[in-house]
């Protein structure tokens, strides 16, 4: 008789691979109740006081010209008077509009260094006219394609104004167009709560989910395909494979036993 003291009992072997399992866990499905729309409205979500124009979207990387140094600006408007800062605050809603001229006329980067600008002489007790010089400016570099850049400009313009719902418009649909769709999800649902008559937002909350499920079933399969090969590697020389396993899902939890069945010869 063969020697057989290293070869790990059943028990042992559906313990590990359990343990696998369950620390690839795929989270459970996002559900949405939100009822379907009866019609789909769009809100321009292009900068304040003008609509999308219709050209062709020119790509460019991110520019590191477009940070604001907000602690530097802070130390700078201590040494200014009230005068003065009202002077700079007048000077950046000319610059707003600037950049808002050239978006129109398709000139996104130089919009862009308007609206920069404006953030960069703007004081900061104008929270709300900065809030919308960041969104503006993030709706210059979608049109050029910095999506990341785009994001961060949206999520800071949330931070200054949490009610601004261009700000979330914008985000959620870039997050959507870099399949960053749990995140779409969730500005689409707190535009809801802004605007509960937002039909774009009702539409987007009744897409995304099944998205959502499908990209996560997706993930599970391939992962699932994964273990088994692993499995099969680690059972293969004590003559067993993962056929030797059943896999059961709980419909509460949806986390997954492991069960062992001899194979009939």
């Amino acid at each position: 008789m063969e020697n057989q003291k290293n070869v790990p009992t059943n028990d042992e072997i559906i313990d590990e691979l359990t343990k696998d399992l369950e620390s690839h866990c795929i989270p459970a499905e996002v559900e949405s109740s939100v009822p379907i729309p009866e019609e789909n409205e769009k809100e321009s979500v292009f900068p304040e006081d003008f609509e999308k124009s219709d050209s062709e979207d020119e790509v460019h990387e991110d520019s590191p010209n477009d940070l604001i140094d907000e602690e530097g600006l802070k130390e700078i408007e201590l040494k200014l008077s009230v005068e003065e800062l009202e002077e700079r605050y007048k000077e950046s809603l000319e610059l707003k509009g600037k950049g808002n001229d050239l978006f129109k006329q398709e000139n996104y980067l130089e919009s862009i260094e308007n609206y920069t600008s404006a953030l960069r002489i703007c004081p900061l007790k104008y929270p709300k006219d900065r809030a919308i010089f960041y969104s503006n400016r993030a709706a210059s570099k979608i049109k050029v394609e910095r999506t990341k850049s785009a994001i961060d400009d949206c999520s800071k313009s949330i931070e200054l104004a949490p009610d601004y719902l261009k700000a979330y418009l914008r985000r959620a649909k870039v997050y959507e167009s870099t399949e960053k769709l749990d995140e779409s999800l969730a500005d689409w649902k707190k535009i809801l709560e802004l605007d509960a008559g937002n039909h774009e937002a009702r539409a987007a909350c009744m897409r995304l989910p099944p998205m959502i499920n499908e990209r996560n079933e997706k993930l599970k399969t391939e992962m699932l395909g994964k273990l088994k090969s692993l499995g099969n590697v680690f059972l293969k020389p004590f003559g067993l494979s993962t056929e030797n396993f059943n896999l059961q899902q709980d419909p509460n939890t949806g986390s997954y036993s492991v069960n062992f069945q001899q194979q009939k010869k």
